[in-house]
């Protein structure tokens, strides 16, 4: 697959383009005289420093765009770079397996766990086969199969949400998918087992929310968790989509802005450039992540986890109303 870069990394594509012409010039299998490498090193201590000053400013817009990196690791590359003895488990028992939701049992870091989310593909052929991602009914009401299974023998379920969204066509709406997403809120709050999700990418709407109630919610650094895409807001407020990044900012969608709101528990940070640059890394990261947070809510009862889990949600959006309400920032 060739090199993608994102419109704002144009300095950065730029700067490679010059260490490349640089290594170019040494004929192999020599190595680069002094001044040579001296530039070399030069120039990738330019680019690592343009890298970290353009990623530690980037917008509300332009982190959704890491986060729908077409390179971005995804459910499967995750389950199979932190989980051991995978079985993945399909269909919902009513109508279909809905390949954009992956899911099964998996032993992670010694433990047996149901580990599930929302799958994207690689390449135009996969993309269609999981319908970019966006689940049908059928999907969700497979990912509750499963979750109902890891209840009944006691196994703690991780949800990997990735996703713009349900999907929004005829077919979602013959089939239900506003009630197959309403059974996932209801059945989750009432599920014993610990419950972590992790927004990776894409946190859409209630296509997320389906796989996110949870004890725990951690968001990659680069990944958004919204009720409504940019450019859907964008089409709502301002009747064009033109105004994507207005929208990404004013939905207060990034990892800061969520956790400063107390909408989530943790960040996990990525690798420069985002989690694709270094998968290895960012694979170490994500399951140190989920370690952590499944030893957190381990220790509770049944009846202490589901109780904090209903204040944990009730709480969320709480506001006060007064003759003089703060103003808005």
């Amino acid at each position: 697959m060739p090199i993608y870069s994102l419109p704002f990394e144009k300095p950065l594509l730029l700067l490679n383009r010059e260490i490349d012409a640089l290594r170019a010039k040494v004929a192999p299998p020599g190595v680069p005289g002094p001044e040579l490498a001296a530039e070399i090193a030069r120039k990738e201590a330019e680019l690592r420093h343009a890298a970290e000053l353009l990623y530690a400013n980037l917008s509300a817009w332009e982190r959704v765009q890491v986060a729908r990196h077409p390179l971005r690791p995804n459910i499967v590359e995750i389950v199979g770079a932190i989980c051991d003895d995978f079985f993945e488990l399909h269909g919902d028992r009513h109508f279909a397996d809905d390949q954009a939701i992956c899911g099964g049992l998996a032993t992670f870091r010694g433990r047996r766990i149901v580990i599930l989310g929302t799958r994207k593909g690689r390449d135009t052929k996969s993309n269609l086969a999981c319908n970019f991602g966006c689940p049908f009914p059928e999907g969700y009401r497979k990912a509750l199969r499963l979750m109902k299974e890891a209840d009944k023998f006691s196994l703690p379920v991780v949800t990997v949400i990735d996703t713009a969204g349900a999907f929004p066509g005829i077919e979602g709406e013959e089939r239900h998918v506003a009630e197959a997403i309403a059974v996932n809120l209801r059945e989750m709050f009432d599920l014993s087992v610990p419950i972590v999700s992790v927004v990776s990418g894409e946190g859409g709407s209630g296509g997320a929310l389906a796989l996110g109630v949870c004890d725990r919610l951690l968001l990659a650094q680069y990944a958004y968790y919204s009720v409504i895409s940019p450019e859907g807001c964008a089409a709502i407020l301002w009747k064009d989509r033109a105004f994507v990044a207005d929208a990404a900012k004013a939905l207060k969608l990034t990892a800061d802005d969520l956790r400063s709101l107390g909408l989530v528990d943790g960040i996990l940070p990525e690798p420069l450039g985002g989690a694709h640059n270094d998968p290895a890394a960012w694979f170490a990261t994500l399951a140190d992540g989920i370690e952590n947070a499944l030893k957190e809510v381990e220790g509770l009862s049944a009846d202490e986890r589901k109780r904090k889990r209903y204040e944990r949600f009730r709480a969320m959006g709480v506001f006060t109303e007064g003759a003089n309400p703060p103003p808005i920032a």
